[in-house]
């Protein structure tokens, strides 16, 4: 054992030793006499042999995919898909509105509201149904109107129709009366309205304020600016007017037309030979009883009147033809 031990430490110590000899001196070594390197020659099949050894040409991909697949390209793509997508839109004639139905139009010749709606030949983008209804609105005779568009070229326009209860002629003009008295042009010719023949210009149409309104003026208001202000109104029936017109025809649905006039009311010519005035106001069965009593006196004594006035009907009066 301790002959083992002794060797180990042998060991050791001629490691260390053989660990710290010292190096020799490093010497220079001249450099040798130079020569002359042989040129070489490139054989003739190195070029093919070396495309043959190249293999297939690759494409740099992942280059190529990194510059297409950029923001800026996909945007650019997208930009010009768009104005293409508008040119041709805007371009093509299956986009401007060509069919325009109506519903709704019973007086008013549909051709009258497509004009006003604006929509005829416009393009369906440029189309406004909110400003269409609006202008079809404001056609004499209509209360309300929709519009609705549905692609790619038509137009669909429903209005709601003030229906005329008579006709009013005056100075060579027709119109039509609604139920509140107003007037518009008459556009057809509606069988079985009460005709109405006015001798006398049509009042001008106020209401209830502007009468005050009037009536509050200062006294030393300018007129000229007053009539600068003051702004035309719309042509009406008095309702005193109208309400005994269509009692009268209610009574006698024979009467096909009216004559007016300021001074003696409603009249007709009687189809015995003379005309009758029966005033305005909703009294008219009461004017007639009194006119069929006068009749039947008239006729019993063999006069034959030229007019007959009933329009107080408390105090009757009559022209007679030989007066």
């Amino acid at each position: 054992m301790k002959e083992r031990l002794r060797e180990m430490l042998r060991e050791r110590r001629s490691e260390r030793q053989r660990k710290l000899r010292r190096q020799p001196k490093m010497r220079r070594v001249d450099a040798g006499a130079g020569f002359q390197i042989p040129r070489l020659e490139i054989p003739r099949t190195a070029r093919k042999r070396r495309r043959r050894n190249r293999g297939p040409l690759r494409l740099p991909t992942a280059a190529i995919k990194q510059v297409l697949l950029s923001s800026r390209w996909v945007s650019l793509f997208l930009l010009v898909i768009c104005v293409l997508s508008l040119v041709l839109v805007g371009m093509d004639e299956r986009f401007y509105l060509t069919i325009i139905p109506v519903e709704g139009a019973a007086s008013i010749p549909p051709a009258e509201i497509v004009d006003a709606s604006g929509l005829a030949g416009a393009h369906i983008f440029s189309a406004n149904p909110v400003e269409a209804a609006e202008q079809i609105a404001q056609i004499s005779g209509v209360i309300s109107a929709t519009v609705s568009l549905q692609w790619p070229n038509s137009a669909y326009i429903r209005i709601a129709e003030d229906s005329p209860i008579a006709v009013w002629e005056q100075g060579g003009e027709v119109y039509w009366v609604n139920r509140n008295g107003q007037l518009a042009p008459a556009r057809v010719d509606i069988p079985g309205l009460l005709h109405i023949l006015a001798e006398e210009p049509a009042p001008a149409a106020t209401g209830p304020g502007e009468a005050l309104e009037a009536r509050d003026e200062p006294e030393d208001a300018n007129p000229d600016e007053a009539a600068e202000s003051e702004e035309p109104s719309m042509p009406f029936v008095p309702d005193e007017v109208l309400a005994g017109a269509l009692q009268l025809r209610e009574l006698r649905p024979n009467i096909a037309v009216l004559h007016y006039d300021i001074s003696g009311g409603l009249s007709y010519q009687d189809g015995r030979g003379w005309r009758v005035y029966f005033g305005t106001g909703t009294e008219m069965a009461q004017k007639l009883a009194v006119y069929e009593t006068l009749v039947e006196h008239l006729l019993a004594e063999q006069e034959i009147p030229v007019y007959i006035s009933v329009s107080n009907q408390e105090k009757p009066f009559y022209l007679a033809s030989d007066s």
